[in-house]
């Protein structure tokens, strides 16, 4: 039989069925960093399905939604200790105008999702020519 040691459980237990109506977002931890001209972003989403995942970019906004289930329910089922969280989750990510939104890369692997998502070609450093005093050019207005 599993046992608990925390004694102020059963009233968080209690706090969140009362207000379980009223249910907040619950968390959904990402970790980002640029890597090799791109933007790489991790969520955790552990035991979440990876067909019950959606992503969309719109106005440079992405939002991440994903939905867990309960594991067991049905008639005879009667849980004992139930932490974790289920339902949707959703996140929303404000994407920079730098970042190329038309080609993030998804990929779903051991409860994590991990995007990339390319610098824009025309956010990217580059080197501009200076001519010599021999070619200069003359502006018209």
């Amino acid at each position: 039989m599993l046992m608990r040691t925390d004694p102020f459980r059963e009233l968080d237990r209690f706090t969140q069925q009362l207000f379980d109506g009223a249910r907040r977002p619950t968390a959904m931890p990402m970790d980002a960093w640029r890597e090799d001209g791109s933007v790489r972003v991790m969520f955790d989403l552990p035991g979440v399905d990876p067909e019950t995942v959606d992503l969309k970019v719109e106005r440079n906004v992405l939002t991440v939604q994903a939905e867990r289930k309960p594991v067991a329910t049905g008639e005879g089922v009667e849980p004992v200790i139930s932490e974790r969280p289920t339902g949707t989750f959703t996140r929303q990510v404000f994407l920079g105008e730098t970042l190329d939104t038309e080609r993030i890369e998804a990929t779903y692997d051991a409860g994590v999702l991990s995007l990339r998502i390319p610098i824009a070609e025309q956010a990217k450093p580059r080197k501009i020519e200076i001519m010599s005093g021999g070619g200069r050019k003359e502006l018209l207005s």
